[in-house]
């Protein structure tokens, strides 16, 4: 039986390889993505972001023993930050989701950022299209929790939990520039901690001056994701924004932007690279050098490559 074949069915090991593929890039694993990516769409993906400390392992693995109680496959991508010695994901295989380990229909994976901006690896996108293939019927994609930087994660979920906690000095700090418009669900986890409601309040009054009120309104969810309490309030919350996708349309249309934006990131790395592929290194350091000196501009440096 294929490679191909393996992961298809739901091999653990060939699911585990095809990943490690994925993040090595190049033909192989382009050949690999080809092969598979008819079988893929069939996934439900919510991407789940934040900043540091709001217990987003936690919830995560709340939320996938729920699922699992209801019958269905999780797939896990949890994109850490990146070892600057190794290059890997520096909490490797996530400690705190030891509870998840040894279930079948659960498949964790960790993806290091490898110094992307957004918060996602680049091979992100193509470990969730994996996952999908392989049969996982949601795909949970947990981001480093950078904060304010990570608004790619709506271009790889359908439904984006953006969660937050009391006591962070300036509350709403997390929800600011792009985190609250791409949120479709709020949670509030630590819910039993002091100015629990005043957090939820602040957010109920940043969405009362949402410029479109006709369009989906974020539904605010208190959890304790210690305890799992609200955590059956959230996973109703993840349905009813599911069917409202769909029923409106919008389910498709998303999936289309995220389609047209993935082709044109491939594109864009796909000309870089044989804009660059005979310049020698020190032609490009020494370019890099003139505009840090101010002698040249970044765009006339840019010309001068492509002319190279």
């Amino acid at each position: 039986m294929s490679e191909i074949d393996l992961l298809l069915q739901g091999d653990r090991r060939a699911i585990a390889r095809a990943i490690t593929r994925v993040e090595r890039g190049g033909a192989e694993a382009q050949a690999l993505l080809a092969a598979i990516y008819p079988h893929s769409g069939r996934a439900y993906v919510v991407g789940v972001t934040g900043a540091p400390g709001t217990g987003k392992s936690t919830l995560v693995t709340q939320l996938a023993q729920a699922y699992r109680a209801q019958g269905k496959t999780v797939g896990i991508v949890a994109v850490d930050p990146t070892s600057p010695f190794t290059g890997g994901a520096i909490l490797g295989d996530r400690v705190r989701m030891q509870a998840l380990s040894g279930d079948p229909g659960i498949f964790i994976r960790s993806m290091a950022t490898r110094g992307n901006l957004g918060g996602l690896a680049w091979a992100t996108r193509d470990a969730v299209t994996i996952l999908d293939a392989a049969g996982f019927e949601l795909i949970i994609v947990e981001t480093v929790g950078a904060g304010q930087s990570e608004v790619d994660i709506a271009q790889a979920a359908h439904t984006t939990l953006v969660v937050t906690v009391p006591g962070l000095g300036d509350d709403i700090q997390t929800v600011k520039a792009g985190i609250l418009e791409i949120a479709d669900i709020f949670v509030v986890n630590k819910a039993d901690l002091p100015h629990a409601e005043q957090v939820v309040a602040q957010l109920r009054t940043m969405l009362n001056l949402n410029p479109n009120p006709d369009s989906w309104r974020p539904p605010i969810v208190k959890t304790i994701a210690l305890t799992g309490e609200g955590i059956t309030e959230l996973t109703e919350a993840i349905q009813q924004h599911r069917t409202h996708l769909e029923e409106t349309g919008e389910k498709q249309r998303r999936e289309r932007a995220r389609m047209e934006k993935e082709v044109l990131d491939i594109l864009r790395n796909t000309l870089l690279a044989k804009a660059l592929d005979g310049v020698a290194g020190e032609y490009v350091h020494e370019l890099v050098d003139r505009v840090a000196a101010r002698e040249l501009d970044p765009y006339t440096a840019a010309q001068r490559l492509m002319q190279r």
